[in-house]
């Protein structure tokens, strides 16, 4: 069984590897079949959290696509009772572009599309996408806020915020999590101490990208440390990153994309690599070049 870790304030535990849809469902996206098939992998592995947004798609004419693939690779499996699905409102993909819109109407008509893909009454996790720099903050979290109260929504996320804004928001309603980016190659969310923020509130940290994200994870076996390292201890260079990162904090939950059932379940082995403090150390210390 995986590991289990606190998603936040009132929710129940959830697996410390999630699953995030995204990849399923952009560019370079697998076939529908194949889809269901790594997010039913996952599940009969032992994730119990799924993340995915209304904006997980080409374009903006199939809202929705990641969503709905979701929704049906759990119309098929036994294990869907004690899975949360989290997705997020808040962008656009208008001609394949993404942009932000955190304005109130937006948000609200968001939920109401992802109740409908997702083919439920109440979403598990509703997070906000992103800060909208055009919208107040508080308006959009108000949004949420109401959309809780009219019972649409369970608990409320936030997604790429500072520790600011976690703070503003916990002033207009209880925040069950927070989703921002963690992987060697990006370590803003320790150094600006969202993640520490988020452990001492018992708020449970999503970290998304664990591995790199795009190009970036693709790096990740020709690295000489973990190439190294991975070697004596068997396991893959992407395993040994999601390990990392979960060592972060007790809030960390890591949340990896994939399109094969293969690196998925890669992924998931992950939860039960317990890294000695000279490795972990060893990964901290080395340089992880963007270039």
């Amino acid at each position: 069984m995986i590991p289990r870790r606190k998603l936040g304030p009132g929710a129940p535990p959830v697996s410390a590897v999630g699953y995030g849809g995204m990849h399923l469902s952009i560019q370079d996206r697998p076939p529908a079949e194949q889809g269901i098939r790594v997010i039913q992998a996952v599940l009969e592995a032992g994730a119990t959290l799924i993340d995915t947004a209304d904006v997980y798609c080409l374009d903006g004419t199939e809202i929705g696509h990641n969503e709905r693939l979701i929704a049906q690779a759990l119309d098929h499996v036994t294990q869907r009772d004690g899975v949360i699905v989290a997705t997020k409102g808040g962008l656009r993909r208008p001609g394949g572009r993404w942009e932000i819109d955190g304005h109130p109407s937006h948000l609200r008509s968001a939920c109401e599309h992802s109740l409908t893909s997702l083919g439920v009454d109440q979403i598990d996790l509703y997070q906000l996408h992103s800060p909208d720099p055009q919208v107040p903050f508080a308006e959009s979290v108000g949004a949420l806020a109401d959309l809780r109260h009219e019972g649409k929504i369970r608990w409320v996320g936030l997604s790429n915020v500072s520790v600011a804004q976690i703070g503003e928001a916990e002033t207009i309603v209880p925040i069950t999590s927070v989703q921002n980016r963690l992987n060697p190659f990006f370590r803003e969310a320790l150094s600006e101490g969202v993640v520490q923020y988020c452990a001492d509130r018992g708020i449970g940290f999503l970290a998304y990208s664990p591995v790199g994200g795009g190009r970036l994870n693709r790096k990740l076996p020709a690295h000489p440390v973990l190439r190294s390292m991975a070697t004596r201890l068997g396991v893959t260079p992407h395993a040994l990153v999601l390990a990392w990162v979960l060592a972060r904090s007790p809030a960390v939950i890591v949340i990896p994309s994939a399109r094969t059932v293969e690196h998925a379940l890669s992924s998931i082995t992950a939860s039960g690599l317990t890294l000695s403090e000279t490795d972990l150390a060893a990964i901290t210390a080395a340089e992880f070049s963007r270039a």
